[in-house]
């Protein structure tokens, strides 16, 4: 992404697109009862809550009665036939790992099989957004966290500590490819999720190889643990990787949500936040629900000058709804170079 002398006034960046991840799947309902819903109508209203508050892309997962996260197909239609009536104007986002949660206190945590994860493709009615991994690779989510942020939680217990510490996130190729041809099919949006550069090297070689016809919407996911760092060499280092014509989100993991995010606002970035990603306030004295950390997101966006998208503005900087034809207008769109023609020499630019 280039950056302009006026690149960093308010004016000239696009309003802040906030997405909440308020279902936490990792977490047991026992470890935050005040902001973890489980009854179907306590997840609609945390939407509700959620984008009352200026959240405009919800990250969706859903419980069973029980507490324990859902693998079932038609817990998800249900929470997504209601959401859609319930917050018409919220992007709706399928998180694809949808079995994060074991089934019991301790067992081991695995994502579901290749043909499972395909069948998000067929939810009913559709959401906007699925998200998608690129590159099988560790997924360590507890490697950064510090003891405090675990105490009395479920995760602070060491058969579930071991069991999140030893995930693993499998997207090879083959797996890829075809997730991101039956989502486009089904007119859902691929939302990419990388935690480095070389996820984003291997997202564009698909693209020119005609594997991938949309737009560019992605989060940089910095938790460590098979992921990037949270820090800014490391996230310059990925910003400057990423073409001019994409869409970034920053995410992070506990206390980094809020600095990462203080850092994405001004440089005309989205954000994210919600119980998925933290439960502490910066200084760990309480647990901070979803709602105040969008909250607090939106006053920080007005003191820098930048104003919150409305979920109609969220949908139009997302571009939801919005696929190509051709490798050549993928790649003009999302803004690299053209592929290289039989012959043609030097370095590629558009006109």
């Amino acid at each position: 992404m280039n950056f302009l002398d006026d690149s960093l006034l308010p004016e000239n960046q696009e309003n802040l697109v906030i997405t909440v991840a308020p279902y936490g799947p990792e977490w047991l309902p026992r470890d935050f009862p005040e902001d973890l819903p489980v009854s179907m109508d306590e997840h609609v209203q945390m939407a509700v809550d959620c984008y009352n508050a200026g959240a405009t892309v919800l990250h969706l997962h859903v419980r069973e009665e029980d507490g324990h996260g859902s693998k079932r197909l038609s817990k998800f239609n249900e929470l997504i036939g209601r959401l859609r009536e319930a917050v018409p104007d919220m992007i709706l986002q399928v998180g694809g790992s949808i079995s994060f949660a074991p089934e019991d206190e301790g067992q081991e945590a695995k994502w579901l099989s290749d043909d499972a994860r395909h069948m998000l493709a067929e939810l009913s009615p559709r959401p906007d957004q699925v998200t998608v991994a690129v590159n099988t690779s560790q997924f360590n989510v507890v490697e950064l966290m510090q003891p405090g942020d675990l105490d009395g939680t479920s995760l602070g217990e060491p058969a579930m500590f071991e069991a999140y510490r030893e995930m693993i996130v499998p997207a090879g190729p083959g797996w890829c490819e075809e997730h991101v041809r039956r989502l486009s099919a089904a007119g859902i949006q691929s939302h990419f999720q990388l935690g480095h550069i070389s996820q984003l090297d291997t997202l564009e070689r698909m693209m020119r190889r005609g594997k991938f016809y949309g737009p560019l919407i992605l989060t940089w996911v910095a938790i460590g643990g098979g992921f990037d760092a949270p820090n800014p060499y490391t996230m310059m280092n990925f910003i400057r990787a990423v073409p001019d014509g994409a869409v970034l989100t920053l995410e992070a993991s506990m206390r980094n949500v809020l600095p990462l995010n203080m850092m994405a606002i001004p440089m005309g970035l989205h954000v994210r936040c919600g119980n998925e990603d933290n439960l502490w306030t910066q200084d760990r004295s309480a647990k901070m629900t979803s709602v105040k950390q969008i909250e607090q997101l939106v006053r920080i966006s007005r003191e820098f000058g930048r104003e919150i998208a409305t979920g109609q503005e969220a949908k139009r900087i997302y571009r939801i709804g919005e696929f190509y034809q051709s490798t050549d207008e993928t790649l003009a769109r999302n803004g690299y170079a053209p592929n290289r023609q039989p012959g043609q020499k030097g370095f590629l630019h558009h006109a």
